[in-house]
C-alpha cells in the first residue's frame, strides 16, 4: 500500500510563474539478499517531496546527515531516478525524457558537487573539463570555446591562464571554483548545489558563497542550496526547506527562521552557532537516534525524537500546510505549540 500524501496541495499550489516545480517526489533503493537478489525492503531515502522555485530564488534545503538531502538534489536532476512523482522544468516534465532528450536537457539543470577535487578528472587540463561540456551542449570553434572558458574562469575569479592547468596545482577554493565554471559554463538556469562550501576553510567558505551569491544574482539562477550549515543558508538563501528523514518538515522564508513553528526546526537552530557570545540560546536536545530510513516510524516521522509527541502521533502522516503567508509546516500540534 502506498504511503498516504503529506501534503496539502491547495497550500503548495503549482505556481504559475515557476520555473521548477516538483510535486510528490519519492526515491526508493531496494534492499535485496541472497543470490537471486531478491528484495526484501526498501530504504525510503525521499518521499512525498513537493516545493517550487522561481528564477533567481535560492532555496535552502536543511537536516541532519541522514535526512535524504543529497538524494533528494540528485533525483531533481535525475543523476540517480527517481522512483515516483514529478518534476517540471519550465512546462517541460523532466522525468517523461528518454535518455537522449534527458542528456541534452542537463544544459538547463546543472550540479555543483560537494567535493571539488573527486568530482575533477585529475588526468585532464581545466580546459578539457570545462571544453567536454561546451561541446556537448554549445558547440563551436576551438577559439571560441577557449574564449568561452576564459569568460567563465574570470567570471569565478581566476585567471584565463588557468584553463592549461590541472586539478592538482590549485587549492582547494580554486578547485570549487572551477567546479562552479563547469556548472556554469553550459549556462543552466537551475543549479543544485550540494554543500559546496563543507570542505572548505571558513574564510575560503566565505569567498565561494559570495561569489554564487553573486552569479546567482547576475545570471538570475535558481539554486537549490544543500547545506547542514544554518548560518550559510540564512545568509544566501530567500527561503529554507527542512528535511527529516526523507520528507519535509517545514518550508519558511528566512525572515521567518527566527520564529520557525515545527518542533525539529527549533531543535537545528538551537544547535547553530550563535554570531553574538553574549547572547545565549537553550539547547534542545533530540531524544535517541535518527531511525533507519529502511524502518521509519509510523505517522510522523519525527515522533520518536520529539519532546511533544503524543499517542496521537503515531496515526497519521500530518500534512504540510501553510501556517503564515509562504511559511508550510507539517505537525498536527501546531495549534498548542505556537
Amino acid at each position: 500500500m502506498s504511503p498516504q500524501p503529506s501534503v496539502n496541495t491547495a497550500a503548495v499550489a503549482a505556481d504559475s510563474g515557476a520555473l521548477v516545480q516538483i510535486s510528490g517526489l519519492q526515491k526508493h533503493f531496494p534492499i535485496v539478499r541472497g543470490l537471486m537478489g531478491r528484495e526484501v525492503g526498501r530504504v525510503r531515502a525521499v518521499e512525498d517531496l513537493t516545493f517550487s522555485l522561481k528564477a533567481g530564488e535560492v532555496l535552502g534545503l536543511v537536516g541532519e546527515s541522514g535526512s535524504g538531502k543529497t538524494t533528494a538534489g540528485r533525483s531533481l536532476l535525475r543523476l540517480v531516478e527517481p522512483t515516483g512523482g514529478s518534476i517540471r522544468f519550465d512546462g517541460t516534465e523532466v522525468t517523461a525524457l528518454d535518455t537522449g532528450a534527458m542528456r541534452r536537457f542537463r544544459r538547463h539543470m546543472q550540479m555543483i558537487f560537494q567535493d571539488p577535487y573527486a568530482s575533477l578528472n585529475p588526468r585532464k587540463r581545466v580546459r578539457s573539463i570545462l571544453g567536454t561540456a561546451i561541446d556537448l551542449h554549445l558547440p563551436c570553434s576551438r577559439s571560441e570555446r577557449d574564449d568561452r572558458i576564459a569568460a567563465i574562469l574570470e567570471k569565478v575569479g581566476l585567471p584565463a591562464d588557468a584553463m592549461n592547468r590541472f586539478p592538482h596545482e590549485f587549492s582547494g577554493g580554486q578547485r570549487q571554483r572551477i567546479g562552479i565554471a563547469r556548472a556554469l559554463s553550459v549556462e543552466p538556469r537551475f543549479v543544485v548545489a550540494d554543500e559546496p562550501v563543507s570542505a572548505l576553510d571558513v574564510s575560503v567558505q566565505a569567498q565561494v558563497i559570495n561569489l554564487l551569491q553573486d552569479l546567482r544574482r547576475d545570471m538570475n539562477l535558481a539554486m537549490l542550496f544543500i547545506s547542514h550549515d544554518l548560518s550559510v543558508v540564512r545568509y544566501l538563501s530567500d527561503r529554507v526547506m527542512v528535511m527529516y528523514l526523507g520528507r519535509v518538515m517545514e518550508i519558511l522564508p528566512v525572515a521567518s527562521l527566527t520564529r520557525p513553528r515545527h518542533p525539529y526546526t527549533r531543535a537545528l537552530l538551537s544547535a547553530s552557532p550563535e554570531p553574538d557570545p553574549d547572547h545565549k540560546r537553550d539547547r534542545i536536545l533530540l531524544k535517541s537516534d535518527l531511525p533507519s530510513p529502511a524502518n521509519p516510524p509510523s505517522g510522523c516521522v519525527f515522533r520518536t525524537r520529539c519532546l511533544h509527541a503524543t499517542a496521537a502521533c503515531a496515526a497519521a502522516i500530518p500534512v504540510l500546510t501553510e501556517v503564515a503567508p509562504g511559511h508550510l509546516a507539517a505537525c498536527d500540534r501546531l495549534t498548542e505549540l505556537a
